[in-house]
């Protein structure tokens, strides 16, 4: 690494970690509007903080089957090794608006007591980064902050996903906000840019799956050895989208994911019962349904989908849970799109388990 490399290195990290939290500071998403005129992002995103300072506060626009205010959502993926992204890089403001902005932060951080060597050097560097056209070769420095190119493009900074922990987010999108002109895709070595393919994620964390209550047949209370008919109809559940879009000037992307449900799996509550099928694991029917109704006749048959109880709750109950299975894909700008991990979600029911033997005719 050349010495001018590694002295730009040394001021990027110094100024995140030094320079008290105030130069280059990364906030969620819902953060308040950007500071300055009408060159920064307007995409609304309800809740949060009204917050100043440098922060890329694009707002990423949820809508569809989503958690409010911008929470996360009751999907859980079932590959455990996926996770959203801590963080990515965004369009944050024009060139005259980042300035102005910069300019205050720079100027109250040189001015905070004890700013003295390392600190002070960082926030120097980073000036000079803005103001000066020095020559680096990774990292070429911009003149009078490209105000000459207000307009043609924007300032990019780090967000933070705020319903991602600490830990994940502490190495990642620390890198000075750079400049992208319009229509021009983020420069290569930015891996966390603001893709289709991060939106997807997003909007795959935040998304909402009904909470289907499986119907069962006797219904609350069964009895010892009698099959349980569990079954869902066509029209209990379907199709869920949720739908992510970030909107800057000369910069527009969006994704969304299409949640389809495809199994539902029965798990009675104690290992004295036996599921139909034995797997517990219930397909869907060609029609959209899963499992059948029970029906009067039917009480010698073995429920395609339902559950047999070999001992009494006694005075408790049992907490049958039924986990819904889907298939998520997604498709975004550019005719971009692909599927991502299946998502589970959970509903219990308490289920009497009585003693008395009886049969349902």
């Amino acid at each position: 690494m050349s010495v001018k490399s590694s002295l730009r290195t040394t001021a990027s990290l110094a100024t995140l970690t030094l320079a008290v939290g105030a130069l280059i500071l990364v906030t969620p998403a819902y953060a308040g509007k950007p500071v300055g005129s009408d060159n920064g992002a307007e995409t609304e995103q309800s809740g949060g903080t009204d917050e100043t300072g440098i922060h890329s506060a694009v707002r990423i626009q949820y809508s569809g089957s989503v958690a409010p205010n911008g929470g996360k959502g009751n999907v859980t993926s079932a590959d455990v090794d996926w996770t959203p992204p801590p963080c990515w890089y965004a369009p944050y403001l024009g060139a005259k608006d980042f300035k102005k902005t910069m300019s205050a932060e720079i100027e109250e951080a040189a001015s905070a007591p004890g700013m003295t060597g390392t600190p002070a050097a960082a926030i120097g560097q980073t000036k000079a980064h803005y103001e000066d056209e020095y020559g680096w070769t990774d990292t070429p420095g911009y003149k009078d902050y490209n105000v000459a190119k207000d307009g043609e493009g924007m300032f990019w900074a780090g967000v933070e996903n705020p319903n991602e922990p600490d830990f994940l987010k502490r190495n990642s999108c620390t890198d000075l906000p750079f400049w992208v002109d319009n229509g021009e895709a983020p420069p290569p070595q930015y891996e966390e840019a603001i893709t289709p393919e991060i939106l997807a994620a997003l909007a795959y964390q935040h998304m909402e799956l009904p909470g289907t209550e499986v119907t069962l047949a006797p219904a609350q209370t069964t009895k010892v050895n009698l099959p349980t008919w569990a079954w869902l109809d066509k029209g209990d559940f379907h199709e869920v989208q949720a739908t992510a879009a970030i909107n800057a000037p000369g910069f527009a992307l969006t994704a969304t994911t299409t949640a389809k449900p495809v199994s539902l799996r029965l798990e009675p509550g104690t290992a004295d019962a036996v599921t139909y099928p034995a797997s517990g694991e219930c397909t869907i029917n060609d029609d959209g349904s899963i499992g059948e109704p029970y029906a009067r006749g039917n009480a010698d048959r073995t429920p395609p989908c339902g559950v047999k109880y070999l001992r009494s709750s006694g005075d408790g109950t049992f907490d049958l849970q039924a986990t819904i299975t889907w298939e998520i894909a997604w498709t975004g700008t550019g005719g971009a799109g692909g599927d991502l991990p299946d998502g589970t979600f959970e509903n219990g029911q308490a289920v009497t388990v009585q003693e008395i033997q009886s049969i349902n005719r």
